[in-house]
């Protein structure tokens, strides 16, 4: 049996590279230990089979940002521990390949209240996060809220333009009717609490809120507790 050896060293002797890119190979999720990929260089290997995936790049692992559907009753700071390899969607066709390091130094960016569900963001990069944090309020998001009651005359008018929220004019947005009783917002900026507060100005009770987008980029058939990558081409 051959002595134990560091990986990055190891796959340095087999493919002839250097040592950081034989790090950034491991780092990356490029290189397979028996099969399955092993992201710590300094792991120790003896006469294991180790492969270098095609197309390996050397290049500094990537942060990654996820769009998580949140169940309604959930608190925010509850919502990272939901992003785990095994809540990751099978709908994911970003292509991008599952390593253990993006499940570190994750935050919630564009929370929803405690009873709210739909898409939020957990994001390890830095670019994502201060842009949605900077400008997320000059987005369109789009609402489904399910409601009962009665719609008050010009109802839908009065919410697409014409109501107040905590004693400030809100600016126009766009309301239709989904079915007969989801109504469907487009809108920016959004408060806690202003769907609710909206609906009950027009007669209606409001039963459920779910958020179906951010900007352009959407929620899509996520189940509630799954998640899927940030497409590298998405711009919110």
């Amino acid at each position: 049996m051959t002595d134990p050896i560091r990986l990055d060293k190891r796959l340095t002797s087999l493919i002839g590279c250097s040592r950081g890119d034989a790090q950034r190979y491991i780092e990356g999720g490029w290189v397979t230990v028996n099969g399955q990929v092993v992201e710590q260089p300094q792991t120790m290997v003896t006469d294991e089979d180790i492969v270098l995936r095609e197309n390996a790049e050397a290049t500094r692992t990537e942060t990654v940002s996820m769009l998580l559907h949140k169940p309604a009753g959930m608190r925010s700071d509850e919502l990272c521990a939901l992003v785990t390899p095994e809540s990751r969607s099978e709908l994911d066709a970003t292509g991008v390949t599952l390593l253990q390091r993006h499940f570190h130094a994750l935050q919630l960016v564009m929370p929803l209240s405690d009873d709210e569900s739909g898409l939020v963001v957990v994001s390890q990069e830095g670019r994502v996060i201060s842009h949605l944090k900077d400008r997320g309020a000059t987005l369109e998001q789009e609402y489904l809220v399910e409601v009962s009651g009665e719609l008050a005359p010009y109802g839908m008018k009065r919410l697409a333009h014409g109501l107040s929220f905590r004693s400030w004019p809100l600016p126009p947005c766009k309301v239709s009717w989904q079915n007969e009783t989801r109504l469907r917002f487009a809108i920016k900026p959004v408060h806690p609490g202003q769907l609710r507060d909206m609906c009950a100005q027009v007669g209606l009770e409001v039963i459920s809120i779910r958020r179906l987008r951010i900007g352009r980029v959407a929620m899509g058939k996520l189940v509630p507790g799954q998640w899927r990558y940030l497409a590298p081409d998405e711009r919110f």
